[in-house]
C-alpha cells in the first residue's frame, strides 16, 4: 500500500512540472506573427474608416 501511495505523489508530481513549461522559440515566433497581422488589420480598417468618413 505504501508503494501505491509513492508511486501515486510521483505521477502527480511529474504530471504538474509538465504543464509549467516555457514557450518554445517557434511558439514565441508565432505569436508574435499573429499579433502583427492582426495589427495590420486593425490598421486596415481604421484606414477604412477614415477615407470613408471623409468621403461623407
Amino acid at each position: 500500500m505504501k508503494k501505491l501511495a509513492y508511486i501515486f505523489i510521483v505521477a502527480l508530481s511529474l504530471t504538474s512540472f509538465n504543464s509549467c513549461r516555457e514557450k518554445t522559440t517557434g511558439e514565441k515566433v508565432e505569436d508574435a506573427v499573429e499579433s502583427a497581422a492582426d495589427d495590420a488589420g486593425d490598421a486596415v480598417e481604421d484606414a477604412a474608416d477614415e477615407v470613408e468618413d471623409a468621403v461623407n
